[in-house]
């Protein structure tokens, strides 16, 4: 065998007692399992003291440009993932035409950039998936985005779909199911697939039940209508038959501090009726998005250009201050804005970069400005490509919620901007770090099998996940005494400690703490896709 791992604490990604042995690798595959010193290689790396667990599986990933502009994918790979789950929110670039794509390329700015000079050589899924088998450093699933599938059919009309459009997002997701996604994504926040009704989601979530799919929503809202939001989530699965997995599964703004027994309750109860449901959640308080999000659907209705028209006009700014000041916008979760509470934390425009790292109202205040007016005016002349940080979580709910028992790990980070949040590069040793060793809120063992084992269980992935014989050999070696996140929201770009190896198919993506720059990774096709 090419590389032995000898002498490890073996946490196999099943939620069984870490066991102490070796582990064989070769041509990709973990070949061999054996107990301390029994096996060897052409390679030894010696284990003693660290721990071995299956590759981390990142089930909210947003790097669905960064993993091909930015190929050793530091960020990921050395916090352990060895597998992301893209095409997120119901928003990202296949399936596209010219039209939609440049319309998405716009709105995804602040999340993921739009590199000069990159090569937009796809249009759909299949062929997006065969441009990351060229070759990038981690695995990738995709999701077919709900929300993009809508703009080719329906355009950014604020109204219900006819049939006739209806049939024709029928067949995009179908497509894409066939082209190997692994279910439907949706961002009910985000337009125009926020101008999606329920009867419309049960019907695209029917094809992706059929094809093997699973439907991971974000929802319609984390604050004012959080617990509805999550039932209409669990109403959709319900109807359509489609496995639900509900994204970042937070309960965040203060309306709903301490809410979090509600939302377990809800979902205890359709599990014991019979629902398949699981969620994924990040360690951190603050959320992050485009800043553009927060405003009204109906602002946003049309895209791009009528948003920038409806922004320059003073009638049109002063009905969405209110909405956003006063009643709270459905973009904002239903909630009014507490500008202080908005963290600006990537401009794309050098001229704006004295607002990173501040709040909208500590901007407006030293500018002798109307926190809404800054707002306005930076959205315009960001052309609505600026992201920023949502100081709205609370520990006790993160910390229930991770508790319960069909929780997985998902860091939602985004990898661009000037400060971006800290969980894209953090995640998973905080997982291990901070609530395993330091607070206790899980066993190693235990995390260990939310953020492998379980998440592998949702993408139905047959030889991923666990520490077995004949397995893809995606292992990560970590100390347990010492992991942790370092990444902060002033240095969010920083690597983590106590991960020295990390293997995906069996190559080395990092060496001994080191990047190796590998390129081991590619797309992964749903094993219930049909011909």
């Amino acid at each position: 065998m090419d590389t032995v791992l000898r002498g490890a604490r073996i946490a196999d990604g099943t939620g069984s007692e870490p066991y102490e042995g070796d582990v064989g690798i070769g041509e990709g595959r973990i070949t061999a399992i054996g107990g301390p010193g029994s096996l060897t290689g052409s390679r030894v790396v010696d284990s003693t003291g660290l721990v071995l667990a299956p590759g981390f599986i990142d089930m909210h990933a947003h790097s669905d440009l960064q993993v091909l502009a930015e190929p050793d994918h530091l960020a990921k790979v050395s916090q352990g993932v060895t597998t992301e789950v893209l095409g997120q929110d119901g928003l990202s670039y296949a399936p596209a035409d010219d039209a939609t794509l440049a319309a998405l390329r716009a709105q995804l700015a602040g999340w993921n950039d739009d590199p000069p000079g990159f090569d937009w050589n796809w249009r759909s899924v299949g062929e997006y998936l065969d441009r990351l088998d060229e070759g990038i450093a981690v695995n990738a699933a995709y999701l077919v985005p709900q929300g993009s599938v809508r703009m080719l059919a329906v355009g950014f009309e604020n109204r219900p779909a006819t049939e006739s459009e209806l049939d024709t997002m029928r067949r995009l997701v179908v497509e894409g199911m066939r082209q190997g996604a692994f279910g439907l994504s949706s961002g009910l926040t985000y337009t125009p697939g926020m101008y999606a009704d329920t009867g419309e989601l049960v019907a695209l979530c029917e094809v992706t039940a059929q094809h093997g799919g699973y439907y991971s929503p974000h929802h319609r809202s984390y604050g004012a209508g959080a617990l509805e939001a999550f039932a209409e989530m669990v109403e959709v699965s319900r109807r359509s038959g489609c496995p639900l997995h509900l994204a970042h599964a937070t309960m965040n703004f203060s309306v709903n501090k301490g809410r979090a027994p509600e939302l377990l309750a809800l979902l205890d109860d359709a599990l014991a009726d019979g629902c398949d449901i699981t969620l994924d959640t990040y360690p951190y308080l603050p959320g992050a998005t485009y800043l553009s999000a927060l405003l009204p659907s109906w602002a946003a209705e049309g895209g791009l250009h009528a948003t920038l028209a409806r922004l320059s006009d003073p009638d049109t700014r002063e009905r969405i201050r209110a909405e956003l000041e006063e009643t709270g916008s459905d973009g904002a979760h239903g909630v009014p804005i507490d500008w202080a509470a908005i963290e600006i934390n990537g401009v794309r425009d050098p001229a704006n970069a004295h607002l990173v790292g501040h709040s909208v109202a500590a901007s407006a205040a030293a500018q002798g400005r109307a926190p809404s007016d800054l707002y306005f005016d930076v959205l315009l002349s960001e052309r609505l490509g600026t992201s920023c940080l949502m100081h709205v979580g609370h520990e006790e709910n993160v910390r229930a919620i991770m508790r319960h028992r069909t929780h997985t790990g998902g860091s939602d980070g985004l990898l661009v901007g000037d400060r971006p949040h800290p969980r894209a590069w953090g995640t998973f040793p905080r997982y291990l770090g901070r609530y395993v060793r330091e607070l206790g809120v899980l066993s190693l063992a235990e995390c260990v099998a939310h953020l492998t084992g379980r998440a592998a269980r949702r993408l139905r992935l047959p030889d991923r996940g666990l520490v077995r014989e004949g397995y893809a050999a995606d292992l990560v070696l970590f100390d347990p005494e010492t992991v942790i996140d370092t990444a902060t929201f002033d240095a969010p770009r920083q690597q983590a400690e106590g991960i020295p190896y990390v293997f995906v198919n069996g190559v080395a993506a990092i060496d001994d703490g080191r990047s190796t720059g590998a390129l081991a990774g590619g797309s992964l096709r749903s094993p219930g896709r049909t011909a």
